[in-house]
This record gives structure tokens, sequence and C-alpha cells, in this order.
């Protein structure tokens, strides 16, 4: 189990078993939300994720509900619709515990990301996608 916690506090969640995936993404939604070019996502069953302080609210952008600290801000976590997953921001989990393998939505990318991982235009063949990917 992992607890993770918003920035104030004010926000306590637990994560029971290993993440499903952890990845970048760049979609435009993030990007607005988050105020940056990709962000770091750490997805788990969504019945393995717990609020055990706090009362986030709940709000979205465009069509993906998130979780946010009310009194501080903090992006918590996401959750897309019909899938039973929920994305745990990476940025809250402990050091050396997110591991990525891959980047999605990158037909959004800002700037491209030079690495070693796959890099798909859209979504992973795993979350419904085309699998497509895009070079650099």
């Amino acid at each position: 189990m992992t607890t993770i916690q918003c920035h104030c506090g004010a926000v306590q969640v637990e994560l029971t078993g290993e993440p499903v995936a952890q990845f970048f993404c760049h979609c435009d939604d993030c990007q607005a939300v988050h105020g940056a070019a990709y962000v770091p996502v750490s997805m788990y069953r969504a019945d393995a994720v717990k609020v055990t302080r706090g009362d986030p609210s709940t709000w979205k952008l465009k069509t993906m509900p998130r979780r946010t600290c009310t009194r501080c801000g903090t992006r918590v976590f996401a959750e897309p619709q019909g899938l039973g997953i929920t994305g745990v921001s990476g940025f809250l989990l402990p050091k050396g515990t997110f591991t990525p393998t891959f980047h999605i939505q990158c037909q959004f990318a800002v700037r491209p990301v030079r690495d070693d991982l796959p890099h798909f235009k859209a979504l992973p063949t795993q979350f419904g996608g085309s699998g497509e990917t895009v070079e650099w």
C-alpha cells in the first residue's frame, strides 16, 4: 500500500496494489489543467484508490472528472469514464516509484520529447487506441 497526499495534507489517498500503467500524458486537457506540456500519470484499478482524509472536489474541464483539494488546489487524480481505472498524479508518488513506460496523446505535444519510450499518437491498444506511434 502507498499513501499520497495533496501539497497541504488536507487530502490523503491510499493506493493498493501495483499500478496498471505509468506514463506521460500530452493531451490538451492535461496541459490546460496542470499548466504543463505533459504530466506523469500512474493508473490504478478504480477500486485500488481510496480517499482516506479530506473531501476533494470533483470537476472537469472537458470530459474527464478530476478530484482536487479544495484548500490548496492540488490535482490529486482523474477518473476516465468507462475504463474502471483512476489516473493518479505521478507528482504525488514517493520518489523512485514513478517508472513510466510510454507517452500518450503525443498528437498534442507542445515539443518533441526524445527518450527511449514509445510515443503513442493517441492511445495504446491496451487503452482502446490504435497503438499508432509518432517519430520525433
